[in-house]
């Protein structure tokens, strides 16, 4: 059988961490392997599944890069199948139907927690024949009374469960929709999955989909059971730890390579390896190097991880992202400088895109107003002098290049017998409103000599203004 991997998330909220990384795993098997990798949303969950989430998780899957072979199926399209397959458990006798009401259950808990049992539902509709009156009933899959339950896990390593521990579960509600240890166990069957990679918080369910599994008469998938994701705090990773959305990290600048590296090693492992090309991540990762105990989530190694590839990546493709960010400030990319050049001379400094877009801002539009502290210190009387006498040179040049600019700058220090920092200091303030830019030739060069000379004018008469 060849090897076929999926994710299989509800929609009921965004596409989180977590989530992210268990589709990543998932997607880097069967990659590496030849596999297919299949989206399922699990979505039979009525009251809390939602279109908005579907598109949610189908965005962060497409923004990640992590594409699909197969789906997205959705478990609502199949609740034919579901009702098939439950009136072939209960033909054959490994299902029955329930017709204990909610307060007899409830009863049966309080009993049990008293006498210091473990709560379960004790099979007494496993030998009823006649139907209860007044009554919908549930179906309850009829568990083997003994023996074990044995997961050879690929992370976790051997786990063994008694039957004794488990009761007969609900596998269809009493309105005939089917429950979700069921629809998981029909939808790993009928997609012929092998190898089932998922956070260790369903490792309680494993053992009873592995008795429906072989009930139905199929052979179980290699199962592989991931260590959750904790904060600094030690505890279970959650929004205020930063477990927000993965579009959230694409809206904070972050690129998505840059995320995929950071989840991959939120748990996995090469030797002391850090930095992943995707590529890397296909041919080197296995389930076996996944670490049995929870990883920390560590906000400034992503930070981290996100500069490094802002500053090594193709500029054009961190241009593709930086657009976007453009496009949030309102700026049209096409109408000024190309977004290729802005990376080239920015990402040094900058550790997000979002960053980045709001400090290349002035690239492609005039500013509002000088940052106070940089105008007080830099645009003043001494200033105008040298601004007037640099925009003569300026005037001069044939070649509006980086070159001839440095050389422009540092001459009109010289003629005036001021540090060339006196000259260039000031210029970048009269440009970009602050004290902060990439290198001033490379400024001028990007924003282009009638763009340069407009804004020493409005310097000069800011300066005369305030004089």
């Amino acid at each position: 059988m060849s090897l076929r991997t999926r994710f299989a998330p509800s929609p009921t909220g965004y596409l989180h961490i977590g989530g992210a990384r268990t589709a990543l795993f998932s997607w880097l098997y069967a990659r590496k392997h030849g596999g297919t990798f299949i989206l399922r949303i699990e979505d039979t969950d009525l009251e809390r599944s939602t279109a908005e989430s579907v598109n949610a998780i189908l965005e962060g899957m497409t923004w990640l890069g992590l594409e699909y072979d197969e789906g997205p199926f959705f478990q609502t399209h199949r609740f034919e199948r579901y009702r098939e397959l439950t009136a072939r458990l209960l033909a054959e006798n490994k299902a029955y139907h329930c017709y204990c009401t909610r307060d007899e259950l409830d009863s049966l808990r309080a009993e049990q927690m008293a006498n210091r049992e473990k709560p379960r539902y004790d099979g007494r509709c496993r030998h009823r024949q006649e139907p209860r009156s007044g009554v919908d009933p549930v179906v309850r899959f009829r568990n083997p009374d003994d023996g074990d339950v044995v997961i050879e896990d690929r992370v976790r390593g051997r786990v063994v469960v008694s039957n004794r521990e488990l009761d007969d579960l609900i596998i269809a509600r009493s309105d005939g929709t089917p429950t979700y240890n069921f629809t998981v166990v029909v939808d790993d069957l009928d997609m012929r999955v092998s190898h089932v990679i998922r956070g260790d918080d369903h490792l309680n369910n494993t053992p009873r989909q592995i008795n429906i599994l072989k009930a139905l008469g199929a052979e179980p998938p290699v199962y592989a059971h991931v260590p959750m994701i904790l904060g600094a705090d030690g505890a279970r990773l959650s929004k205020r730890h930063g477990a927000v959305s993965v579009m959230q990290y694409r809206n904070d600048g972050y690129l998505p390579e840059a995320v995929l590296n950071y989840l991959v090693r939120l748990g996995w492992s090469h030797g002391d390896q850090e930095i992943f090309a995707l590529d890397e991540m296909i041919s080197l990762f296995e389930i076996d190097n996944i670490n049995h105990s929870a990883s920390t989530f560590n906000p400034d190694k992503l930070l981290w991880l996100n500069h490094h590839y802002l500053m090594h990546a193709d500029p054009a493709h961190v241009a593709h992202h930086l657009r976007w960010h453009l496009g949030q400030l309102g700026i049209d990319p096409a109408k000024g400088p190309d977004p290729v050049e802005i990376v080239k001379a920015q990402r040094e400094r900058n550790k997000t895109l979002v960053d980045m877009a709001s400090s290349s801002a002035f690239f492609y539009r005039e500013f509002d107003q000088y940052d106070e502290k940089a105008a007080s210190k830099n645009l003043t009387t001494e200033a105008a002098r040298c601004l007037e006498a640099l925009q003569i040179r300026l005037d001069e040049l044939a070649d509006w290049e980086r070159s001839s600019l440095h050389q422009a700058i540092a001459q009109t220090a010289e003629a005036l017998g001021v540090k060339m920092g006196l000259v260039a200091q000031p210029l970048r303030v009269a440009v970009s409103g602050t004290a902060v830019s990439p290198p001033i030739d490379l400024t001028l060069e990007i924003l282009g000599r009638d763009t340069t000379r407009i804004r020493i004018q409005r310097a000069l008469e800011f300066i005369g203004g305030r004089g």
